[in-house]
């Protein structure tokens, strides 16, 4: 599976952002697709996953309520919408697919990732 990742920029305080993930090359009705973040001197952290077939999603509690993702089965393309962006959202953003039907958070379980995409929210 090959992602291509875009979307990201810089944004206030407050401000929102939309990313997309874009999918080729496997059969997606048993995928996981997941959000992580990686900001300067930090480690690669979980952010949000969406499950291809069901829809099934889950966040990390520093997003939750803030951000969303969702899926485009015919585009096959993953998106988080990210809402309320705080400077703490600060980071590059990878999307990365798992060959798992349910919900996958670490990210050592993902086989598959995107180039990055760099989120910058200024204060």
């Amino acid at each position: 599976v090959q992602l291509q990742a875009s979307g990201g920029g810089l944004v206030q305080t407050g401000g929102s952002l939309r990313l997309s993930c874009t999918a080729s090359g496997g059969t997606f009705s048993s995928y996981a697709m997941g959000w992580f973040r990686q900001a300067p001197g930090a480690e690669r952290e979980f952010v949000a996953a969406i499950t291809w077939s069901s829809g099934k999603t889950y966040y990390a509690d520093s997003v939750e309520d803030r951000f969303t993702i969702s899926k485009a089965n015919a585009k096959t393309t993953a998106y988080l919408q990210m809402n309320s962006l705080k400077p703490e959202d600060t980071a590059v953003y990878y999307c990365a697919a798992a060959r798992m039907t349910g919900i996958v958070v670490p990210s050592t379980d993902y086989t598959s990732w995107g180039q990055g995409t760099q989120v910058t929210v200024s204060s």
